[in-house]
């Protein structure tokens, strides 16, 4: 099984992906367990002097002021796990509480916690035994970190609270991880703080929509360049020379893209046959430069998420000199952002695939297809209500777009008077991906069927494996109708485990 060695550095999205998703297991370098000793004997020093120390020897947030004394500590840290520990709502699901757990060792492994090193081993051994913390969908506000759900995390670790097994049941934690031999933590000074106080639900979240937006944007490419050809539309508006004058590297790689699943079509071109056009509609010639700007927007994301990946967030945090110093790093804002950014992005990609389809369903402005798609139009409604479907998709898509970080709503009696709601970004954004992905299945439905009606004319070859393939996979062609969720369900499939890309590629090259 891959392993993924936790450092004091960071990590890297791959490492989040093998470990939320794949299930590699975690160890921590010697570097790391040496940082976490010498910070851990910092905060020691500072819990055996008489002065408070914000994390240390005091209570938290608005409770800040009052000095804890030493007999007491050990009772602050575990009330502040429980009392914390407040989600309600449905369970998150696995891969999020992993890569919750994995960030949040990433940061403890940082050497600017204070944590013991047998903490952060427990919190490494919960994640390689397939323990996962019941999280639920409603408690952080995205400042001061996600603190409900790495609560539950930290609860965990207490060997309190509900988890997940490795064969999904869900358990009291202390039996599994009895039954794993793993030793519940006695928690010390700083370290019930330590656990709660990151960004790390946010940025797992971001980190897996960035993976499946990537594969999700060579999706749409591929099914727009379907349309256009299914459209009898023009491929000059892809050529170089003219994305080159307009230099968005995201719009140069769709029009690429498009242009290269489209070599040897023909059905191309043919916009001044027996309707002639002078250009393609919007949605059709503009593709590139919508799913461009979303590709552009991914960059940044990515740009954003590399460097929390590099960061420790935590508050106090240890310095390499000795001071613990409290400080403003747990503000979600810069993830945040960027999650409300891509469901945007997102947002209108949906829509201008949907534009699309609903144009291939329109004898009016299909140029030759039948009504619908249908096999015998008036007998058959063929397409008529996988449109309808998109359609309800897009409009939600439209909602999940308006931005959760222009919210905020003050908590801790004032103390933490403006939050980022980047864990509630976070939640609309895999619900967005979701979404598109159906959106652009159901794109890839239509463009399909419409491209195999346009009989005397052979499409591009990379076409013609996208279909061979989707056929195989289940996703039917023309007919008659018939029960059409399970065909869908087979195209939303095909498009969510990347199978159209894997399709594509052995005849156009990588994708951009």
């Amino acid at each position: 099984m891959h392993t993924v060695v936790v450092g004091t550095t960071g990590v890297t999205a791959s490492d989040v992906l093998a470990v939320a998703r794949g299930g590699a297991r975690v160890e921590l370098s010697d570097e790391a367990v040496s940082a976490l000793a010498a910070a851990r004997e910092i905060v020691d020093a500072l819990a055996a002097k008489p002065e408070p120390v914000y994390g240390v020897s005091t209570g938290f947030g608005a409770l800040a002021t009052r000095h804890i004394s030493p007999e007491l500590r050990a009772q602050l840290q575990r009330n502040i796990v429980r009392s914390h520990a407040a989600g309600m709502g449905p369970h998150v699901e696995r891969e999020v509480v992993r890569a919750l757990m994995f960030l949040r060792l990433k940061t403890v492994c940082s050497g600017h916690t204070g944590v013991r090193p047998s903490v952060a081993q427990t919190m490494a051994d919960i994640l390689n035994a397939g323990i996962t913390p019941v999280v639920h969908e409603f408690g952080s506000l995205g400042c001061s970190g996600d603190l409900a759900p790495l609560s539950h995390c930290a609860l965990t670790l207490m060997g309190e609270g509900d988890a997940e097994g490795p064969d999904g049941t869900i358990r009291p934690a202390g039996e599994l991880l009895a039954a794993h031999g793993i030793e519940p933590v006695e928690l010390r000074e700083k370290e019930g703080l330590a656990l709660l106080n990151g960004t790390d639900g946010m940025l797992g979240m971001l980190v897996m929509a960035l993976a499946d937006l990537d594969t999700l944007y060579k999706s749409a490419d591929i099914t727009a360049a379907l349309s256009l050809e299914a459209l009898l539309g023009t491929d000059r508006v892809l050529a170089p020379e003219l994305h080159a004058i307009r230099p968005h590297p995201g719009q140069g790689a769709s029009a690429a893209n498009m242009l290269a699943v489209l070599k040897g079509s023909e059905l191309t071109g043919h916009h001044q046959d027996d309707a002639p056009r002078v250009q393609d509609a919007y949605s059709v010639r503009c593709a590139p430069q919508v799913a461009g700007a979303g590709r552009d927007t991914m960059t940044h994301a990515r740009l954003v998420a590399d460097r929390e990946l590099a960061s420790a967030v935590d508050n106090p945090v240890v310095l390499p000199d000795g001071r613990v110093e409290s400080n403003g790093n747990f503000h979600g804002a810069p993830v945040a952002y960027v999650l409300d950014f891509l469901a945007i992005a997102a947002a209108d990609l949906g829509s201008i695939t949907e534009r699309r389809t609903d144009r291939l369903l329109d004898k009016n402005r299909s140029h030759g297809l039948p009504p619908f798609l249908a096999d015998d139009a008036g007998v058959d409604s063929g397409l008529m209500i996988a449109q309808y479907t998109q359609a309800a998709l897009v409009s939600e898509m439209k909602r999940l777009a308006v931005p959760a970080s222009a919210d905020s709503i003050p908590s801790s009696a004032m103390q933490e008077d403006h939050v980022s709601m980047g864990w509630s970004a976070a939640r609309k954004l895999r619900t967005a991906v979701d979404n598109l992905t159906r959106i652009v299945a159901i794109e890839l439905y239509a463009a399909t069927r419409a491209v195999e009606l346009r009989t005397g004319l052979t499409p591009a070859p990379a076409s013609q494996a996208a279909i061979a393939a989707a056929r195989a996979a289940g996703v039917a062609g023309p007919g008659p109708d018939r029960f059409l969720a399970p065909d869908l369900a087979a195209a939303d499939a095909f498009v969510r485990g990347g199978h159209l890309v894997e399709a594509v590629e052995p005849v156009t090259g990588p994708l951009a």
